[in-house]
Parts: C-alpha cells; sequence; structure tokens
C-alpha cells in the first residue's frame, strides 16, 4: 500500500508584490493545486524569526501521484509564475506524519 506523501515549500514573499501574491495563492495556485489531485493543503506564515516567511505543505497519496504532479505542465508554470512573486523557494518532498513538519 502507497503512503502519503508531503511536499513543503518555503519562501519569502517578494516586497511589494503583496497584494498581486495573495491574489495568486486564492485565486490560481489553490484551486489549481486541488485540480492536480491535491485536497491537502496548508499555509503557514512565520511572523517572527530567522527562517522563510511562508511554509506550505501539499500531500499527495503516493509518490507516485506527487511525482506526476511536479512533472506536469500545469505545475511548471504554477512554479513559474511563484517564483515571479516570491524569493528563496525551496522545497522537498518527505513522508507524511500528519503534523506539521520541516
Amino acid at each position: 500500500m502507497a503512503e502519503p506523501v508531503k511536499l513543503i515549500l518555503r519562501w519569502d514573499v517578494q516586497s511589494g508584490s503583496e497584494t498581486e501574491y495573495s491574489e495568486f495563492i486564492v485565486s490560481d495556485f489553490i484551486p489549481r493545486v486541488n485540480r492536480l489531485g491535491i485536497g491537502d493543503v496548508q499555509f503557514w506564515y512565520t511572523s517572527y524569526g530567522e527562517c522563510p516567511q511562508i511554509q506550505v505543505e501539499l500531500v499527495a497519496e503516493s509518490k507516485e501521484q506527487m511525482h506526476h504532479i511536479i512533472r506536469s505542465e500545469e505545475w511548471g508554470a504554477l512554479h513559474e509564475r511563484l517564483t515571479d512573486m516570491v524569493d528563496n523557494l525551496s522545497q522537498k518532498m518527505i513522508r507524511a506524519t500528519g503534523s506539521i513538519q520541516l
């Protein structure tokens, strides 16, 4: 049986891009990620400390499903648009445990 995996993305929103970024996340990023097959999308905002401002966790049913999603043209377009509005973007895939993971 396949184990769920989590794609963790971290970034800082570029100064001056906050409004465009917020509209993109709510109107485009989340709905399109859902259409790609990711039902569990969690956003975390850090207001204090030396770490990325935003952490996003996307949970897929299996590693194969996540690989299929992140290799898709639609994901590529989302990722490219996101990189226009954020700095210090990083991502990693890990086994999902059900709680916040770093």
